[in-house]
């Protein structure tokens, strides 16, 4: 009788820990994740070997269910956000989704630009036409597009660049409409969409859609990346020295293990990313030498919104120095700063 009673509560307490942990609360957790080498990701045509290796740093983030919100609300290098924080407001997951693989797109395509422009090699890019990242639900183009698709015209007319898209809409009055001509799953469509006054300003007309310009930069050698499911802007560093590195026959890396983060602007500007701390955590694991972390300037104006606000650079150092790691941390403002640092290295 017993042991049919403590079966029945084993069963009872499983089928609960089974059910609650797909019960997921408006939070997401954010942990250390992994450091992956670039050799195997980037290839340039013909490109020089190294010795060492460069690698980008990930965090990793899902929706948290009870277990994983206890877990880390205990865990000093996990960490706890608001779906408002991480989620634009009116965006699903797979607009999420579809933004941080735009993000690393354009991330990729800045990375690539600076590259070539320092190993002054040709480059060009061929317009595709704007991205469409987010639709808001209460606007017109809610009942026409989808996140994904890809606008190519406006009444007819090609354009080169979202700047030229928005100052077309902006041309235009509430009331008015516009033939969208756009791509969805590789076929093209034609479409009315009116422009409607937005909710929360109601001087301002539109679609109702957040969107990106959609590039592809054409180079000589060629350039291939393969990113699979990797989001985000904040490898932008990382493929710009690794993809330079193919490009030269000097070998930057000088047989070390270097890791880091930081987007890459076109100018070739180092900015700051997020989860810095958790990314030293997981390149110290994989026994990297050396990490390039963002040393932006903190404006006056984000000092204000957040007294506590510190560098990338601030915040992986403290870290470095927190879990004792012989890895050297090293601040970087641009391209050229991190060039400039691996030039100085001796060889190993």
């Amino acid at each position: 009788m017993k042991n049919k009673t403590l079966i029945r509560i084993l069963v009872v307490m499983t089928v609960f820990i089974v059910a609650t942990s797909f019960y997921y609360l408006p939070y997401y957790v954010t942990k250390p994740g992994s450091a992956h080498e670039l050799d195997p990701i980037v290839k340039v045509k013909d490109g020089f070997d190294d010795k060492g290796e460069f690698m980008l740093t990930t965090v990793r983030m899902g929706k948290a269910n009870i277990y994983a919100y206890l877990i880390a609300s205990i865990k000093k290098y996990e960490y706890i956000y608001p779906v408002e924080e991480i989620r634009n407001p009116h965006e699903s997951d797979e607009e999420y989704n579809l933004r941080q693989l735009q993000l690393m797109e354009n991330s990729q395509n800045h990375a690539i630009e600076v590259a070539f422009k320092e190993a002054n090699k040709p480059y060009h890019y061929n317009y595709k036409g704007i991205y469409v990242l987010n639709v808001y639900p209460s606007m017109p183009a809610a009942e026409i597009l989808n996140p994904g698709d890809r606008i190519t015209a406006l009444d007819g007319q090609k354009f080169e660049s979202s700047k030229q898209f928005i100052e077309y809409i902006e041309n235009k009055k509430k009331g008015d409409s516009v033939e969208i001509t756009y791509i969805r799953n590789d076929q093209e469509m034609i479409e009315k969409i009116p422009l409607k006054e937005f909710p929360d300003m109601a001087d301002k007309v539109g679609l109702g859609i957040s969107l990106s310009d959609d590039k592809e930069i054409v180079t000589d050698p060629a350039v291939s990346l393969d990113t699979e499911e990797i989001g985000g802007p904040s490898a932008g560093l990382m493929f710009s020295l690794e993809i330079y590195n193919q490009l030269t026959e000097e070998d930057l890396t000088k047989g070390y293990s270097i890791a880091g983060t930081g987007t890459i602007s076109e100018n070739g500007e180092v900015g700051r990313i997020g989860g810095i701390e958790q990314k030293i955590i997981a390149a110290d694991n994989v026994g990297a030498e050396y990490f390039l972390a963002p040393d932006e300037t903190i404006s006056d104006e984000m000092k204000e919104k957040n007294p506590g606000l510190e560098s990338n650079y601030s915040a992986a150092k403290k870290t470095a120095e927190d879990i004792g790691t012989e890895m050297k941390v090293i601040p970087v403002k641009t391209f050229d700063d991190a060039v400039t640092f691996l030039h100085s290295l001796p060889n190993k």
